[in-house]
């Protein structure tokens, strides 16, 4: 069964590889953190280094947040060791600032229900995405198919927009962007989003009279009058 929204992320641990070193992380480690736990394919693919790259050279700027950021994979701590100690001109990682988890047993895997169960790459992970909060609840996830990786910077929008409604209690617009404009949860505070809910009513009602008679274009100047006063 996959993971659900607001319950508890499934409990971990693996053997990893954390700056170069074999080590043992568990999820428990990063209480109190946020945790951005990402499962990719397999070691010595294509479009794989490309994102654990892209997630590695913006681990800073989770960290400034209080998250930390986990890579996983079925590959063993060995198959993750080599890929990292090969360099990136010749299709390997490099220098990672992030742990790599090695879910050899695929339980990990299981738990998270990214497992491959159809095709050729049967046995491997779909492209995850898990994030979770301080208190281990899930808040987050997403599932891609191999082919298609995924934008890191908009896993760190997200990840500053949970974290602003944790902190305030206001509700963040579609596209939000730190410094940018909220919502408050309540009927009437929303309305201050679009500017008390009415500028756009003119423009739709004039695409609607411009097609119509006489007779109709007064039938929608009353109904626009009626709207005003709802949403007043």
């Amino acid at each position: 069964m996959a993971p659900k929204i607001r319950h508890d992320a499934p409990a971990f641990t693996a053997d990893a590889v954390v700056n170069g070193e074999f080590k043992t992380v568990s999820l428990s480690d990063y209480k109190g953190k946020y945790v951005v736990l990402f499962f990719y394919p397999m070691d010595f693919t294509f479009v794989c280094p490309t994102e654990i790259i892209a997630f590695s050279e913006k681990a800073a700027e989770f960290r400034k947040l209080g998250c930390e950021v986990l890579g996983c994979s079925v590959d063993s701590k060995f198959s993750h060791l080599a890929w990292i100690n090969t360099p990136r001109k010749r299709g390997g990682l490099g220098e990672l600032d992030i742990p790599l988890i090695a879910d050899f047993n695929k339980e990990i895997s299981t738990a998270y229900d990214v497992l491959i169960d159809v095709g050729e790459e049967t046995g491997a992970t779909f492209r995850g995405l898990f994030i979770i909060d301080g208190e281990g609840k899930l808040r987050q996830s997403t599932i891609n198919d191999c082919p298609v990786g995924r934008n890191v910077d908009e896993i760190l929008r997200l990840v500053e927009a949970f974290q602003f409604t944790d902190e305030h209690g206001e509700v963040c617009p579609a596209g939000w962007k730190k410094g940018k404009k909220t919502i408050k949860p309540t009927v009437d505070a929303s309305k201050e989003c679009y500017d008390g809910g009415t500028k756009a009513l003119p423009r739709i009602i004039l695409v609607l009279c411009s097609a119509t008679t006489a007779t109709v274009k007064n039938y929608h100047i009353k109904l626009e009058s009626k709207v005003r006063r709802v949403l007043q």
